[in-house]
């Protein structure tokens, strides 16, 4: 019962700490309450859990909001932003994060070439950097069970637009157990099963974030 070496954690095909970043995207007030494809507290659960998956392997994360500078939005909810403590946020007015300037630089100055993207809503503050980014070549993974939209339908057909476009759907367990990949890693072990307790994934039962 031997594990094989680590793979070339930069060239490996699959996820590893070192070949991704995570994108975090307009997770405020008014956006969540909107959401109607999937239940808004298991979407909570569900993307607090990848920017605590983020942290544990140690991923950058680029994180942004929209309108609240303006004063027509409110900032990250905190339930995210507490796992978010010590990221910079870009606030922005456009819809499409691709088409903001220090967003676009934050994502370029990772140096990775693969990014896991979240955002709300699917069929637009999601779909469209998604789309520039697959043109720009970079490898983009969605993740499904972690974003939404306005309804079960503009969210289903959002997300087979970004798959047709070559984007790669993926779900919450399936990040964490890619990024873990061997129980061996005794040094993150016992924070990746923590991981599925908080989001409800081992037994089948709901651990709730804390409601703000």
């Amino acid at each position: 019962m031997s594990s094989l070496p680590i793979r070339d954690q930069k060239n490996d095909h699959l996820l590893t700490p070192e070949n991704a970043a995570l994108i975090i995207i307009d997770y405020q007030p008014v956006q969540v309450n909107s959401i109607a494809s999937m239940d808004r507290q298991i979407l909570i659960n569900n993307i607090c859990g990848v920017a605590k998956m983020a942290k544990v392997y140690d991923l950058p994360i680029v994180l942004s909001t929209v309108n609240v500078q303006t004063g027509f939005n409110k900032e990250t909810i905190p339930q995210l932003k507490r796992e978010l403590e010590g990221v910079t946020s870009y606030d922005r007015t456009t819809i499409n994060s691709w088409e903001d300037k220090e967003f676009l630089e934050a994502v370029k100055a990772t140096g990775k070439k693969k990014l896991i993207m979240t955002a709300l809503w699917t069929e637009a503050c999601l779909t469209f950097p998604a789309l520039d980014a697959l043109k720009e070549g970079y490898e983009v993974y969605i993740v499904a069970d972690a974003v939404g939209g306005t309804s079960l339908e503009a969210h289903n057909a959002a997300l087979r637009r970004m798959e047709q476009a070559g984007a790669i759907l993926v779900s919450v367990p399936q990040l964490f157990c890619e990024l873990q990949r061997d129980w061996s890693r005794a040094e993150t072990a016992q924070e990746f099963m923590q991981l599925f307790i908080k989001t409800g994934g081992t037994a089948g039962i709901q651990f709730s974030y804390d409601r703000d």
